[in-house]
């Protein structure tokens, strides 16, 4: 038995600020979200259980900088990339805020859209 893979898909400010990233941050990046879309999960995502089931947060460290892809999983067919940045908060792991409000917006925009 063979398994599906899911597209995916973008919310169009998530691919710009994405594709401003490095070449290979974005190639590593890229191959978790397929894994994802295969129905596993990368070794660099994690539950973001504060948004809820289903988002996840790719955390890449390259070059001494830190690159965030975040995605859900459970709209619609797709794994939706809703976020990404780079983290400029040198101290500790957390997401800042802001960037927790922005995905929160856009997730209940896109799942508004995909009603």
């Amino acid at each position: 038995m063979s398994r599906r893979t899911r597209e995916v898909a973008w919310v169009g400010q998530a691919r710009k600020a994405f594709e401003a990233f490095p070449r290979r941050a974005q190639d590593i990046l890229l191959d978790a979200l397929t894994i994802a879309a295969e129905g596993g999960k990368a070794d660099i995502a994690k539950p973001m259980t504060s948004l809820g089931p289903g988002v996840m947060e790719i955390a890449l460290a390259h070059r001494g900088d830190a690159y965030r892809a975040v995605y859900a999983l459970q709209l619609h067919e797709a794994i939706w990339v809703v976020h990404a940045f780079r983290k400029k908060s040198k101290r500790g792991i957390q997401t800042p805020r802001q960037e927790i409000d922005l995905i929160r917006e856009r997730l209940k925009r896109l799942k508004e859209q995909l009603r």
